[in-house]
């Protein structure tokens, strides 16, 4: 049809030389081989001769050719013809080439993205075979990795690509390609060593392609190994650390009174000829810091109570504003000059609540509160109903907590990382108050902003 075109052209509607009809002839060669191959470029090319021959050659209408130069110039035309398709399919195969190539190294790319969503290597292993399907558009995927027993595949139904034909690529480590049966096998390298086998059915990659899955799947494998071993030494050294920093804090605290009583009996020992007054105090003394070791004791004692559920509530209609009076009479000695704003309306419902024990929640964020801020800066208390509930903040403009420790501040022996040196305490009081507002069927949590203070607030249903 090309070469009618052409003739018809050339002929009828605009008659133009001969030697223009040969570059027309040329150009339609040309496109033939770009669109569909040399094979049909060629016969364009022996069709296109012949037609040049027949119409635009003298003696017109027949094959002969009565000029001998008019045959160098058809023989001329037809080599030229036949070289410029052979040029021209050379440069499609190699464009083709050229895009398959650019397609898999971005299949590559995207596959290698896929490797970095996860750090769990169990889970990594079962998405392999996955990525390796939707990424390359192939049937199935079937993945063996040294020393694991199973084989990972991306259909549990497909069976085709066998475990010991995996097992033996990754022993021999060479890859081997059925493409009679579309599957291939390579080995998952890394180095010089084999870390298992890639199997992939109903789709052969290039072997470029191949080696660069199985290199690519060896080090993800190898990377998440990696980063799992880190992450559970790096849990070991934390624990090691907060085991030694509850055993300095703990070991601090009973140290302290007992350093006191020691030092007082030591005196009084010492000097039986103590004024009266100085015999008061030490026996003060010895008396304050008793009471100190009885509340570490009663702490520990009763955060296991807690923690086993043995704690039973005696639970009667109470205000809120009962609970935080006797509170803050409790706290006075930890709150001296230390403002305290109160903003707890009369209106409140009563609320079902262990008397006792909200105290001494109460009791353990106003302490806190005073611990944590600067000496004469102020501590404001409100309670308001939302709702069916009632919820208490305790606000105070210390350091603040940052985001991460604000998750880890009612963990059982927990102490903020800047403070646990500087602040004396268990680290119990917290874990205690959660633990308690919880059995009342409520919430606590805490506000904060580094630099500007913290609020903690627990919420109980009227």
């Amino acid at each position: 049809m090309i070469v009618a075109v052409v003739v018809i052209i050339c002929r009828r509607i605009a008659p133009v030389n001969p030697t223009t009809v040969a570059l027309i002839f040329l150009v339609a060669v040309l496109v033939v081989s770009a669109f569909w191959g040399l094979q049909y470029s060629v016969v364009v090319a022996v069709l296109a001769t012949l037609a040049f021959n027949y119409y635009f050659l003298p003696p017109y209408g027949t094959l002969t050719i009565s000029d001998p130069q008019n045959w160098i110039a058809l023989v001329a035309f037809l080599a030229t013809a036949l070289i410029a398709s052979e040029l021209s399919e050379k440069a499609r195969r190699q464009a083709l080439a050229a895009t398959q190539r650019r397609k898999e190294i971005e299949r590559l790319y995207g596959f290698s993205q896929q490797l970095l969503t996860t750090e769990n290597l169990p889970e990594l292993l079962n998405l392999l075979p996955r990525f390796v399907v939707n990424g390359f558009g192939v049937d199935a995927a079937a993945l063996f990795v040294t020393g694991r027993p199973d084989i990972y595949r991306s259909d549990p139904n497909t069976q085709q690509l066998d475990a010991e034909h995996l097992r033996s690529v990754a022993a021999r480590g060479e890859p081997t390609i059925d493409v009679a049966r579309q599957l291939c096998f390579t080995p998952l390298r890394l180095g010089v060593k084999s870390a298992g086998a890639l199997g992939i059915s109903g789709g052969i990659p290039s072997r470029e392609t191949l080696e660069a899955l199985g290199t690519l799947i060896a080090i993800a494998i190898e990377r998440t190994g990696a980063v799992e071993s880190l992450s559970r030494a790096e849990a070991t050294r934390e624990s090691e650390k907060l085991r030694s920093a509850i055993l300095d804090s703990v070991t601090h605290e009973f140290r302290t009174p007992l350093t006191g009583i020691k030092a007082s009996v030591t005196t009084m020992l010492a000097d039986e000829n103590l004024e009266p007054s100085q015999r008061h105090e030490l026996l003060s003394i010895i008396n304050e810091e008793a009471d100190r070791l009885n509340h570490l004791v009663g702490e520990a004692a009763e955060m296991a109570q807690l923690d086993a559920n043995q704690v039973e509530l005696h639970r009667e209609p109470h205000s809120i504003g009962e609970a935080i009076t006797r509170a803050m009479e409790e706290a006075k000695q930890r709150l001296t000059n230390r403002p305290v704003e109160l903003q707890v309306p009369e209106t409140l419902p009563l609320l079902s609540i262990d008397l006792e024990r909200i105290t001494s929640v109460l009791v353990q964020l106003l302490e806190n509160a005073a611990k944590y801020s600067p000496a004469g800066s102020p501590i404001r208390v409100t309670a308001e109903q939302k709702d069916d509930n009632v919820t208490v903040s305790v606000a105070d403009h210390g350091h603040g907590i940052d985001d991460f420790e604000q998750a880890l501040v009612f963990d059982k022996f927990y102490r903020g990382k800047n403070e646990r040196y500087r602040v004396q305490g268990t680290g119990l009081g917290l874990a205690i108050a959660k633990a308690v507002v919880e059995a009342h069927a409520g919430s606590i949590g805490v506000t904060s902003q580094v630099g500007h203070g913290s609020v903690f607030h627990f919420t109980l249903l009227a």
